[in-house]
């Protein structure tokens, strides 16, 4: 089968690899559907040191079951599910209580198993997999495909920030977490959205998801604009969706007194600046995101697009092409890249 492999900064390749197939009794093949891009793996598409082995690379799919281990009950063949972007036993007391990212006996997509392929290996399946009342061939796949992970992150973010009704909201990063994280802002009931971002296109759909107003710039000026907006206050929760040392600066110089940072982006920095925010009893939350956890939340409103998250994506690319969409997203001409086999 063919599957995406990266072998260093810059150099992603199809290559034919081994088929997948059941190893254990609970593991489940999954032919995939439709994968993508995350903004995450555009990080070691930037900076990753040669690779004569090459890593697999993918950690958001659905795709439909092809065969199943004897121990598998909650799917089976021809369903169509949804991968999460880490894989849990949904039994331990991690899983139990919501953090399937810590699961003892899970773990992250990788070499030899992985989504931007054409089929994959699921290891504990019946913790991992979501099954959706769809067919293959269904318009929503993209919108389902976000619950994977970015759509699931930018609720992750408002739900660990105390987003609710009545919130002042900052989201910072105009990507597809960002504007996930507008979405999960609005639904939370949020009644100022301030989206931190440059990009006109990105912005003006982020304006579609609940965005108020929208702030294009950057760190100091940038976090006045806030305060400016807000009465000198900043806003009750700032919602970090980059990872970069700026911009959580920026977060922390933009919430209120008393509010919340929760930071969904992969950090990119080793310290964060807490003594200057220590006095003002700003907490600071997030983390990676459960994705397994939220899924049947929001899955309904998905399905009858009362939240309409696929639209995050603006390119589409065959399997065999997709170091053009990796080259697109890192040049900033795409916004969130759909891959089908």
């Amino acid at each position: 089968m063919r599957a995406t492999l990266m072998y260093g900064a810059g150099d992603v390749r199809v290559e034919n690899v081994p088929d997948a197939t059941l190893e254990k009794s609970t593991d489940a093949v999954v032919r995939v559907l439709v994968s993508c891009i995350c903004g995450s793996d555009l990080w070691p598409y930037g900076s990753m040191k040669p690779n004569t082995a090459g890593h697999r690379m993918g950690h958001e799919f659905i795709g439909v079951v092809e065969d199943a281990g004897r121990d598998v009950a909650s799917v089976k063949r021809g369903d169509v599910v949804i991968a999460p972007f880490v894989w849990s036993d949904g039994t331990c007391d991690f899983c139990q209580a919501g953090l399937q990212t810590s699961c003892r006996h899970g773990g992250n997509w990788g070499n030899p198993d992985a989504g931007q392929g054409e089929a994959a290996r699921i290891p504990q399946a019946d913790g991992t997999l979501v099954k959706v009342p769809v067919p293959e061939d269904s318009d929503l796949l993209p919108a389902l495909l976000t619950l994977s992970d970015v759509m699931c992150t930018g609720h992750h973010s408002a739900v660990t920030a105390k987003v609710g009704k009545g919130s002042t909201v900052t989201v910072i990063g105009d990507g597809a977490v960002g504007l996930s994280a507008v979405i999960a802002a609005k639904r939370l009931g949020a009644e100022q959205i301030i989206l931190m971002g440059r990009h006109q296109a990105r912005t003006d759909l982020g304006r579609d998801f609940g965005a108020t107003e929208i702030v294009s710039e950057r760190g100091e000026e940038g976090a006045a604009r806030v305060k400016e907006l807000t009465g000198e206050d900043g806003t009750h929760a700032v919602l970090e969706c980059v990872g970069t040392l700026p911009a959580i600066e920026t977060a922390f110089a933009a919430v209120r007194d008393g509010g919340s940072v929760s930071r969904v982006g992969v950090p990119q920095y080793r310290d964060v600046p807490m003594p200057s925010v220590f006095m003002r009893n700003v907490s600071l939350t997030g983390g990676v995101a459960p994705a397994r956890a939220y899924i049947e939340e929001l899955l309904p409103e998905v399905l009858d697009g009362r939240i309409q998250p696929g639209r995050v994506f603006d390119r589409t690319v065959k399997l065999d092409n997709i170091a053009e969409g990796y080259r697109a997203m890192a040049e900033r001409e795409a916004l969130k890249v759909l891959v089908r086999p």
